[in-house]
């Protein structure tokens, strides 16, 4: 389905001496950034008419669409243009992982400087990705397959059991053991989330709306 026609003015473009942009790649759902890429005005035309990534190969000189040849498209969300006009931001729904050949979700997989604790939105994408995984291919003796055979039911009376722990853990002074509750409620509430098929994003825009 052709994505919404593009109002943007692409003289606000700064294209580079090589006739292209850079593009910085970024999931919808996490916020993790999957790749960096260029366009030139064809590629750029294309994303934002077609509703899918195009990028230009400057290697071989051409424009081509994401993920035609391995299924790993990535739909446009949204697309930002940087102060400036020389970067462009893309928010998509990456199908499948970015390298196909690769294990992580993302192309930036080896890390050279700093810690990195799964900390922020990411986490959370992340975390709906695995528990996904798991609901498409249980495993045996595994909790979250456990609860996904019992139904939402079960997961909901988890939900609810964890929340009263929470509580009654913040009457107490005890910071490591309000963490502790907090994320067993928040991972009980992601499998409820991904049981009714609801994806991070949806509850995000809606606290958005809240928020106005």
């Amino acid at each position: 389905m052709a994505g919404k026609k593009s109002t943007i003015d692409m003289k606000n473009v700064k294209f580079g001496k090589d006739g292209t942009v850079s593009v910085i790649v970024q999931d919808y759902e996490s916020g993790e950034v999957l790749m960096l890429a260029h366009a030139n005005n064809d590629a750029l035309k294309a994303t934002l008419d077609s509703g899918y990534a195009h990028y230009y190969c400057r290697t071989k000189k051409e424009v081509y669409k994401f993920g035609e040849e391995w299924g790993n498209t990535q739909k446009l969300r949204a697309a930002f243009l940087a102060d400036g006009g020389e970067t462009v931001l893309l928010k998509v729904d990456q199908r499948f992982k970015a390298d196909p050949e690769k294990e992580t979700f993302t192309l930036f997989n080896e890390q050279f400087f700093g810690e990195y604790n799964n900390i922020g939105s990411e986490m959370f994408g992340r975390l709906q990705r695995i528990i996904t995984n798991v609901k498409k291919n249980p495993e045996d003796g595994a909790y979250t397959s456990f609860l996904f055979v019992r139904g939402v039911d079960r997961i909901g009376k988890k939900v609810g059991e964890e929340a009263v722990e929470l509580v009654i853990a913040a009457k107490n002074d005890d910071k490591k053991i309000v963490v502790s509750e907090a994320a067993d409620l928040l991972y009980h509430v992601m499998v409820l989330l991904n049981a009714k098929g609801v994806k991070i994003s949806e509850v995000c825009e809606e606290l958005c709306k809240r928020n106005r």
